[in-house]
């Protein structure tokens, strides 16, 4: 991976870490692209710099992580799933992250489902989320360890299936971002030593920039969302996902090989 890889792989993961068309889906793709997928640095590096796209939360929601022990609990209780299910499920979750074809059919099926969710859960008023309510959000977020499900897309759909508003369904998603990718983070990185690995110079500055691009992006990008989602759904998504999905396949076997899958 040089420099200019990087940073448009941080890019497109500050762009889409809160859209429901799936970040690591989109650096998947973008890594086969390059010819570097495979590369245990690449997945290192597609993992850690969710880090900086993560932090733009903290900070535009920097007073909402000053409340109650509640907030705190419930989202514990929404972490849980990740934690059991990423421990048992990590080699097969791994053995995917170089597969296209994998994200592009999630793509469309993510896509399908995306045109329909409004018309199926409607736009409530309800903002108050239960421990029940957080625990089943935190299984909806769990189907996005297959890549290209989308973390957030799966997670606010979870919330609006529990009669959320899609913003409070949102900005939950986006909280519950915070513990999702540290934890995933420490995983990726204890493996990655646990494996032989060690980082050089320039790998260290390639996930500095990284983060920092990922973060500048993602600061831009999640107000944009927000407000967007709260006044047209998801619609645009859903069909994006599905033209994404049919233009990786095509190009996949009619083009040009991603990779080997």
């Amino acid at each position: 991976m040089d420099y200019l890889q990087a940073i448009i792989i941080a890019i497109i993961e500050g762009l889409t870490e809160y859209l429901p068309v799936s970040s690591t889906g989109h650096m998947i793709i973008a890594s086969s692209f390059f010819g570097i997928a495979g590369d245990d640095f690449t997945k290192l590096f597609t993992i850690v710099i969710q880090l900086g796209a993560i932090l733009s939360v903290i900070v535009l929601y920097f007073k909402r992580f000053f409340q109650t022990v509640d907030f705190y609990l419930k989202l514990l209780v929404a972490f849980m799933p990740a934690v059991v299910l990423g421990l048992l499920l990590s080699d097969f979750i791994d053995s995917l992250l170089e597969s296209p074809l994998t994200v592009a059919i999630s793509l469309v099926i993510g896509g399908v489902i995306l045109l329909k969710v409004d018309d199926y859960f409607g736009d409530s008023e309800n903002t108050e989320i239960s421990y029940a309510t957080a625990l089943k959000i935190g299984f909806f977020q769990c189907i996005a360890m297959i890549p290209g499900v989308s973390r957030s897309g799966a997670s606010i759909v979870g919330g609006m299936s529990q009669k959320l508003s899609r913003k409070a369904a949102a900005e939950f998603s986006f909280f519950l971002a915070v513990p999702t990718m540290f934890g995933a983070t420490a995983k990726k990185s204890f493996d990655y030593y646990k494996a032989g690995f060690e980082l050089t110079g320039d790998q260290v500055n390639l996930l500095i920039i990284g983060n920092i691009v990922a973060f500048i992006v993602g600061t831009l990008a999640i107000k944009t969302f927000i407000n967007y989602l709260s006044r047209h759904g998801f619609k645009v998504f859903g069909y994006y996902r599905i033209l994404a999905g049919l233009a990786v396949i095509i190009i996949h076997y009619f083009i040009h090989p991603l990779t080997i899958i």
